[in-house]
């Protein structure tokens, strides 16, 4: 099992993708208030050490995994599926790769 990062970084990665689904106005959205409100019940202070700290930690990686993986899902999705036939020269370029190209201007 890979480690943990710190709980701030995982809470930033939250918002980021939260901003990436609902735009500039993702600061009204009920998940981001909810996000926050979690994060900050479920801190460690002074006056009390919650267990439940390293289970909302890892809930809330799994979820911004998630998010992350369906964002990028998404992203191939439109790029590669859908666009019907493709010339040679396409298909090649989506590889890597450059048709030769004949001497005398036949190809």
């Amino acid at each position: 099992m890979a480690a943990l990062g710190s709980p701030l970084r995982t809470l930033r990665g939250l918002l980021r993708e939260l901003r990436h689904i609902s735009g500039s106005a993702y600061r009204d959205t009920a998940a981001y208030r909810h996000v926050l409100a979690a994060f900050r019940a479920h801190r460690v202070t002074s006056e009390k050490l919650c267990r439940a700290q390293q289970e909302l930690h890892f809930q809330a990686d799994t979820y911004l995994c998630l998010l992350r993986s369906v964002r990028q899902h998404q992203a191939l999705h439109r790029e590669y599926h859908g666009r019907g036939e493709r010339t040679p020269e396409e298909v090649a370029g989506l590889v890597g790769f450059r048709l030769p190209r004949q001497p005398g201007g036949k190809g």
